[in-house]
């Protein structure tokens, strides 16, 4: 039986946290992990306040024990944006590729998309990503990594071997 990663969702927005504008990426990555067969376990909605964003994402990984923390906003230009400084501030090792695997897959569709400061981190056990804030990136992000994770996440676990040494032996065959 394969592992239902244990999945938090983190919606940054002022004007979702206070009322002003319905959270729309958040439950489409709800949708989205769950029908990949990720456990949605913890659905949070945030304003962009650095501080409590790192102290959200300490607890979801020391505390609640989280695999996967996926966030939606505060990756842009923006004043406020402070979605990446928190998740960075708060890793223990950094995992550049999968951000930059998005930016790379967005750049297909959009040149705006090399104005992402979105992060990808390991704190301790956990691996936390940073999507963009609309539904439409948060869908083709999300799509371009989903697929990918379960594995990044069974070697982050110490679950399996690395990469380059499976796709090596499947490639002789």
């Amino acid at each position: 039986m394969k592992k239902r990663w244990k999945t938090a969702i983190i919606t940054l927005s002022d004007k979702g946290y206070a009322g002003e504008r319905e959270d729309k990426s958040g439950p489409l990555i709800l949708e989205m992990i769950e029908e990949a067969g990720y456990e949605a376990a913890e659905v949070v909605l945030l304003p962009d306040e650095q501080q409590m964003i790192e102290e959200k994402l300490i607890e979801l990984c020391d505390k609640k024990h989280m695999d996967l923390i996926l966030t939606t906003g505060g990756t842009g230009f923006s004043p406020r944006d402070c979605t990446p400084e928190a998740t960075l501030a708060v890793a223990t090792r950094n995992a550049p590729g999968i951000a930059e695997a998005m930016r790379y897959a967005s750049l297909q569709i959009t040149p705006r998309a090399m104005l992402s400061r979105a992060a990808s981190v390991i704190r301790n056990q956990t691996l936390i990503v940073n999507l963009p804030g609309s539904p439409k990136a948060v869908k083709e992000n999300l799509e371009c990594i989903i697929q990918s994770l379960p594995h990044g996440l069974e070697i982050m676990k110490g679950m399996t071997g690395e990469c380059g040494r499976e796709r090596s032996i499947q490639s002789k065959n």
